[in-house]
């Protein structure tokens, strides 16, 4: 066996969007439409997941992959711009990301915890921990550019 310092792990722990299950999956089987162990739905969906406080830790803490979350609010007129932009990205940027909205006005503690000043606001996680943040609209095609910029 040949070792090499920039392998892929052979496994990677994803969370369930729908039970919140954490999954060992194959690297090599991401693209292969995994499934959940415990709920046995399909593990991407090619669509935002919508976290909720008490969801959006485990989610951004236990995954191998990066989060990106769109925080948003459903008053807000570019929120709801963005939002089908947001889906298309969701689309092509599953499986190598998870991506999530989360509502800051019924998530008032994250909006705080995370200092969201300004809606929408794109944010990417990665191990826990945010490493890039991006305020305002964009389409599709820019959430994909900076969500791939971002993840080097």
């Amino acid at each position: 066996m040949t070792s090499t310092t920039n392998a892929q792990p052979e496994s990677l722990h994803i969370v369930c969007p729908h039970c919140d299950a954490v999954n060992r999956v194959p690297a090599a089987r991401l693209a292969a439409e995994p499934v959940c162990g415990k709920c046995q739905k399909a593990l991407f969906t090619g669509a935002p997941v919508d976290l909720s406080s008490a969801r959006f830790l485990k989610h951004i803490e236990r995954s191998d992959i990066p989060v990106l979350v769109d925080f948003w609010a459903p008053w807000c007129g570019p929120c709801r711009t963005m939002a089908p932009f947001y889906a298309q990205a969701a689309q092509r940027l599953e499986p190598q990301f998870r991506v999530v909205k989360v509502d800051t006005e019924q998530a008032q503690d994250l909006a705080a915890r995370y200092a969201i000043r300004s809606i929408p606001t794109l944010a990417l996680f990665k191990g826990g921990r945010e490493v890039a943040r991006q305020p305002g609209a964009m389409d599709a095609s820019n959430i994909m550019a900076w969500a791939a910029q971002n993840n080097r």
